[in-house]
């Protein structure tokens, strides 16, 4: 179990450095939206599966969905 908490982790500081990394807003709110899920699994490995499953729905769901409804508007994708 030690060995997926310790892979778990360092996949999170490599995707939380990408997500700093990269530039483009677009990417950028995926890249989020892979962290939470990362964040997710991390929580679920270290045995906290409610703070998981609220990582999830607000970390790889309605985090990047309103980056992405606020960039549409932004950029006058919606009238």
């Amino acid at each position: 179990m030690s060995v997926l908490i310790a892979v778990a982790l360092v996949l999170v500081a490599a995707v939380g450095s990408l997500v700093v990394v990269i530039q483009d807003p677009l990417r950028q709110a995926l890249t989020v939206s892979l962290f939470g899920i990362l964040l997710g699994i991390l929580f679920f490995s270290v045995q906290a599966p409610d703070v998981a499953l609220s990582e999830v729905v607000v970390g790889a769901v309605a985090l990047p969905l309103m980056i992405l409804l606020a960039l549409a508007k932004v950029r006058g994708g919606v009238r």
